[in-house]
């Protein structure tokens, strides 16, 4: 049975990077479908994703992913309200995949097309499974291209009180855990492995910059890993990697959490949103759930599955923006280096 004309119903599109995504959701808070068609598999060979074969894949997935959202939420292109698509940041190739893809079907059915910043995205998944999520809040966002301090005031109201640097922890991450030989993606199999791993058994630095700055930096943290590895071979010494995972997954977290921490105090924020794909870490989230608890500050993060790349998040915040009656002009083209300000 098709949507009714007092729905708002959204199309969320996601092609950033290596996940053909896209979701239908109806009046913000009602999920009627989630496809992902994920090219881990696909890139593992080559130890981290290759731009050229992503385009490719999305190219290949986007229709029959899109019909298949459709499909499964029982409506049509003309049931829906808008198309809301990422338009950066994120590989070129891949967001123009999804742009282009967009724009056509928006075109097509006569209906609103509206360019999703994918950083906002990830921070808007936790409206998903929070609806009653209020203003102001404090965002942490953190994955594999960006370390992200926000404070929002309302939709549309953000400041960026810090940022990475250089690398990203998700990056710090991925790096790692590739010159460990753990594999791709970096981060989770960092996670399973320090299971088994001493976090004190390397004391590995913890940048945490100038005073009362809110920016990371986890390039020296990643390259003093690096450093360890390179002196023990030189020795002819074999070190043991369930420790250095353990220990450099420490390091990152404890950096994260003593930015979010000051920020709290800076801000007075009552609410702390996690957001990105290292959201899913289960370090991270115990670590601040015990702080934040002590703190009386609400902490708020999505399920695993949400962390990621998906559909959903830009769907939800194609639904505030729809809202707003913020559109986006049929010449919206991708922006690969687009930023939260």
């Amino acid at each position: 049975m098709g949507s009714q004309k007092s729905e708002i119903v959204i199309l969320g599109i996601e092609t950033s990077c290596d996940e053909t995504s896209a979701a239908v959701l109806v009046n913000g808070t009602d999920l009627r479908s989630h496809i992902i068609s994920s090219q881990i598999v696909t890139h593992q060979r080559y130890g981290g994703v290759v731009p050229e074969i992503a385009s490719r894949e999305h190219s290949l997935h986007i229709q029959p992913v899109v019909q298949e959202a459709l499909d499964s939420a029982k409506v049509s292109f003309s049931d829906l309200s808008a198309i809301a698509v990422t338009y950066g940041p994120g590989l070129v190739g891949s967001l123009l995949v999804g742009v282009s893809g967009a724009k056509a079907m928006a075109y097509a059915a006569g209906i609103p097309l509206i360019g999703i910043n994918h950083l906002e995205g990830h921070i808007y998944a936790n409206f998903l499974h929070n609806p009653d999520l209020e203003f102001p809040f404090l965002a942490l966002l953190v994955s594999g291209g960006h370390t992200h301090l926000i404070f929002f005031e309302a939709h549309g109201q953000y400041q960026v009180l810090g940022h990475t640097r250089d690398d990203a922890a998700g990056e710090a991450l991925d790096k790692v855990a590739r010159t460990l030989g753990l594999g791709y993606p970096g981060g989770p199999q960092i996670q399973k492995v320090a299971l088994d791993g001493d976090a004190q058994a390397f004391k590995f630095p913890r940048a945490m910059l100038e005073k009362d700055s809110l920016d990371f930096s986890f390039s020296g943290m990643k390259s003093a890993v690096l450093n360890t590895l390179n002196s023990a071979r030189m020795r002819g010494e074999t070190l043991n990697v369930p420790d250095l995972a353990a220990s450099f997954q420490q390091a990152v977290v404890d950096v994260l959490v003593w930015k979010a921490l000051r920020a709290i105090d800076q801000t007075g924020a009552k609410t702390l949103v996690l957001a990105g794909g290292v959201a899913a870490n289960s370090l991270l989230r115990e670590t601040l759930n015990k702080e934040l608890s002590e703190r009386s500050v609400r902490f708020v993060y999505p399920p695993p599955l949400f962390c990621t790349d998906n559909g959903a998040m830009i769907a939800i915040t194609g639904y505030y923006h729809y809202l707003a009656g913020d559109f986006s002009p049929w010449t919206l083209n991708a922006v690969p280096g687009l930023g939260l300000v």
